[in-house]
């Protein structure tokens, strides 16, 4: 088989149906991880869940990585992985605590504005050029995250924390637009399975430094939601993964925004939140910002769960 024939192959060219569902499945089991991880947090805080959890990711992706190829990564490529991880830490500790403060659709729909973020840094950082799509594309994002925002001022339950539980997760689209600049950087030079061992690694050696001061020991009922979170997250970014493998962004973004759906599905169940109007109108006007934005560059157009 020739080079061409195989990324034809590879790429799914003929139909894109089956990496769609596939990338639906991604985003549904990271949405089940996202409202887990938002009762461990509530439980243990955010640096346990997240310390803990990068152990047992790593266990589980060291163990796959070992079975495989093992190809040790260069050096150049190993500071690679470790400055993402340090952005990606960042990412998960602003956004979990945001999330921990927040009704899970709102902090999801928030979340959501990464892309436009990702837009501007990498004409920034890229020298790319920042198209019309991208202006107007913006400008529905803002007017997104304003009407959110507008609705929380609005509760009679209104409180500061959840002010700061928005900035929290605005702060960290900031820091996973960058992200989205990386992970292209790295996709080039590194496998899949290798980003995930040497990611969750690295997130881990970085929130060690604190243990001394912050880590507690895990009570013993919460260790088995804990290890399904870490096995929620790593299929959910290995499905997503082998869908953008076979399928163009153009038809698996639109399937990503479905988290929103499932997070005011799963936080009504295992919360009881009720969605404002303000949080649906304002979500709304982010994802068709985001579609638009998909336009001027869909590589760069992915949400925050990616990450996850």
């Amino acid at each position: 088989m020739s080079d061409a024939a195989k990324t034809s192959s590879l790429t799914g060219a003929v139909s894109p149906t089956i990496p769609v569902l596939t990338c639906a499945l991604a985003i549904f089991l990271l949405s089940g991880m996202d409202a887990a991880m938002k009762s461990l947090t509530i439980a243990v805080g955010v640096y346990n869940t997240l310390l803990w959890r990068s152990m047992v990711s790593t266990l589980v992706a060291g163990a796959v990585w070992s079975a495989g190829s093992r190809s040790k990564p260069a050096l150049r490529v190993l500071g690679l992985h470790a400055l993402r991880a340090a952005i990606v830490g960042i990412v998960l500790v602003s956004f979990f605590w945001g999330l921990a403060r927040l009704p899970l659709a709102e902090a999801i729909g928030l979340s959501f504005v990464a892309p436009l973020f990702a837009l501007f840094l990498a004409a920034l950082l890229l020298g790319e050029r920042i198209r019309r799509q991208a202006i107007w594309a913006s400008l529905a994002g803002i007017a997104g995250v304003t009407i959110i925002l507008s609705g929380q001022f609005g509760r009679e339950s209104y409180s500061q924390d959840a002010l700061l539980g928005t900035a929290a997760v605005l702060a960290s689209t900031v820091f996973y637009a960058y992200n989205l600049i990386l992970s292209r950087q790295q996709a080039l030079l590194a496998k899949p399975v290798e980003i995930m061992l040497f990611q969750n690694l690295f997130v881990g050696i970085i929130l060690a430094l604190a243990a001394p001061w912050l880590a507690v020991t895990l009570p013993g009922d919460l260790w088995l939601p804990l290890i399904g979170v870490a096995m929620l997250s790593l299929a959910g970014q290995f499905l997503m993964s082998w869908s953008y493998a076979r399928a163009e962004a153009q038809y698996l973004i639109p399937t990503e925004y479905s988290a929103f759906i499932w997070a005011i599905a799963l936080g009504w169940f295992f919360f009881g939140e009720d969605v404002a109007w303000t949080t649906l109108a304002g979500a709304c006007l982010i994802v068709a910002g985001c579609l638009i934005a998909a336009r001027a560059n869909p590589k760069l157009a992915e949400p925050i769960e990616a990450a996850m």
